[in-house]
């Protein structure tokens, strides 16, 4: 970190952490900083990602920071990220897992009026990646990354459809890019140093690939419609990589192709056993998927060239990866 700052001639920066980040860490990125006279202005750890309290913080924070750093999980990411798109300055993205694509992407996931919203935010400058700390992380981060990677299958083919119903814009090589990334994690989705090199480069390419064509819609369609709504309806949610990847899978199988592929992924990668140990309440799809058409409403996906309620629901009672992913 300290050889990136210092050769962009970051020489005063503001740090952003997770509240919870081992100690350790920490102390390797400052000392890292410090050994090539970097000085950090403000050390603040993330406890909210309320709105309010984000602008609180950048309010507070000095105006004469070189760069802003955001170390740790995704909410301290996305608030060093909107911190960083508010002021102006260059932002670096230090994930310590990964659980979606969230830490090079130009969105950042806030709450407003108690509601999660993506709002418009910094591209990352650069992303400074530790796989072996990454790799050290809980399992069921890695297992969130799984699932919001594959969700790009299904996203790029409803941005196809959206085109053909729509009218809506696609850009080919963006669409080739998040697609290609899938791929290539396909070569080794195991949770090791390599598999961890290869989800890593994957979630960055998408958020590349969201940048270069001005939308998510490379990376984000029906099946994070769905996860939104569990967001709302679900006494418990989960990570919102768990939720996606289950929504990409059942998605697919509306869409009418990759779920074979889908499910051999997530068989190779442990991800439906971490589903599988903590299965969904099937109540709350149903009504998730129900909500999910209206939540962008010039958003066209599979979901609303249909109604797919009896699909979906006929999908979740008898197709034998998702039985097992849902208690009554």
């Amino acid at each position: 970190m300290g050889i990136y700052a210092q050769r962009h001639e970051f020489n005063r920066v503001l740090l952003f952490f997770s509240q919870d980040l081992d100690d350790r860490l920490m102390g390797r990125l400052t000392s890292s900083l410090r050994s090539r006279s970097i000085q950090i202005l403000q050390q603040a750890p993330v406890e909210s990602i309320a709105f309010e309290r984000v602008t609180e913080l950048f309010s507070n924070s000095p105006a004469n920071a070189d760069a802003i750093i955001g170390f740790g999980g995704g909410k301290a990411l996305d608030v060093a990220k909107y911190i960083a798109f508010l002021c102006g300055r260059p932002y670096l993205s230090v994930p310590t897992s990964l659980s979606n694509d969230g830490f090079c992407s130009s969105q950042s996931s806030l709450t407003v009026g108690g509601r999660r919203r993506p709002l418009p935010s910094a591209m990352p400058f650069g992303v400074i990646l530790d796989t072996a700390v990454c790799l050290n992380a809980p399992e069921n981060l890695w297992q969130s990354g799984v699932g919001d990677l594959v969700s790009k299958l299904t996203a790029v083919t409803d941005w196809k459809m959206a085109f053909h119903a729509a009218g809506t814009p696609v850009d080919d090589f963006a669409a080739l890019l998040s697609d290609a990334s899938v791929y290539q994690f396909l070569a080794r989705p195991t949770r090791d140093l390599e598999g961890m090199t290869l989800l890593g480069t994957a979630l960055l390419l998408n958020g590349i690939s969201m940048s270069i064509c001005g939308s998510s819609r490379p990376a984000s369609g029906s099946e994070h419609l769905i996860s939104h709504a569990l967001d709302s309806v679900s006494k418990r949610p989960r990570l919102h990589g768990l939720q996606v990847g289950v929504a990409t899978y059942l998605i697919s199988l509306l869409q009418g192709q990759h779920s074979k592929l889908i499910a051999a992924l997530f068989d190779a990668a442990g991800f439906w056993r971490a589903i599988v140990s903590d299965p969904f309440d099937r109540a709350e799809w149903l009504e998730a998927a129900r909500v999910a058409p209206s939540i962008k409403s010039d958003f066209y996906t599979v979901l609303s060239s249909r109604n797919c309620l009896p699909e979906i629901e006929t999908a979740l009672n008898c197709d034998p990866n998702l039985q097992q992913c849902f208690r009554q």
